[in-house]
This record gives C-alpha cells, structure tokens and sequence, in this order.
C-alpha cells in the first residue's frame, strides 16, 4: 500500500494534523508527517516532493496558515496529488490560507479542504489510494453506511420526538 505523506509548515499545525493521522491510522493506511515551510525550508520541500513516488508515497497532504503557499510549493515538484489543509490563524481567520491554497495557476492542482479540515483530507487521500486498493474502497463503503444508518437513526428520534409535541 503507498504512503500519504502528511507535512505541516509549523509544528504549530499539529493540532489541526492530528486529525488527518488519527484517521489514515484509522484506515490503516501507513503514513509520515513531517514539518517543512515552503518559505523557510523550500529546498527541502521541493526535494522532498520531487522524491516522493519513489520513497512509496501515493498522496501528499499539506496543512500551513496565513500565506499557505506549502501545498503550491509541494504540488509544483511533484506529479502526486497534493491535498491543502487552510489552518485558522488569529489574523484572518484562516480565510488567507483557504485562498492561498485554492488559488492556484493552471497546471498545478492542490484539492483543497476546508479551514482546519484534516479529517476530509485524511479521507480524500484514502479515497484516491483506494482507486487501486479494494481493502480501502471496501472500509470506505462501510463508512459510508454507518454514517447513513447514523443518520436515519437520528431522523427517527426526531419523528418521536414530533409525535410527542
């Protein structure tokens, strides 16, 4: 099974990250998280990203706040997909990280999740993995139905609850 790779800009990043690592472990999809910055370390950035596919990645995940150019820097040196995690920060709440991540030129595609949305990436990573891993296609489709019966479960207490009005 490949990799995802999961890399934070700052170490500060890791209680929004955490989120992604609890769910690969939860698919128990293999992964390395690591902190780079694509301003203050970006040689080391673009030779990880270039070596990636070799070294068994099949995914990168990037987190970074405010100017969020990480998962541009990463997706720029790599032909593997690249998620963007926008992290809040206290200046603009994260809204300078969502358009950093999204905004990018054509050629260079970063999926880009929500503000703080470790979790959708963890997903969407296991999803592309899972294209060529029935394991994964299968855990995902079970996921999927706990979250369906979850729901219904949750309309139904409402419908009694209505009655009872």
């Amino acid at each position: 099974m490949k990799k995802v790779a999961v890399i934070m800009g700052s170490d500060s990043d890791l209680p929004v990250v955490k989120n992604a690592i609890t769910e690969l472990r939860s698919f128990g999809v293999p992964y390395e998280a690591h902190v780079m910055s694509a301003h203050r370390t970006p040689a080391l950035a673009a030779e990880f990203a270039e070596k990636a596919a070799e070294n068994g990645f099949g995914v990168i995940i990037c987190a970074a706040g405010m100017a969020a150019h990480l998962a541009g820097v990463i997706a720029g040196h790599t032909t593997l997909p690249v998620i963007g995690i926008p992290c809040k920060s206290a200046a603009l709440e994260g809204m300078d990280a969502l358009l950093a991540t999204v905004m990018m030129p054509p050629g260079i595609p970063v999926a880009t999740v929500g503000i703080d949305g470790a979790k959708n990436a963890a997903i969407l990573a296991v999803q592309m993995l899972a294209l060529s891993d029935e394991t994964l296609a299968e855990q995902l489709r079970s996921r999927k139905a706990e979250m369906i019966a979850g729901v219904q479960k949750k309309d139904a207490a409402l419908q009694e609850k209505l009655r009872e009005l």
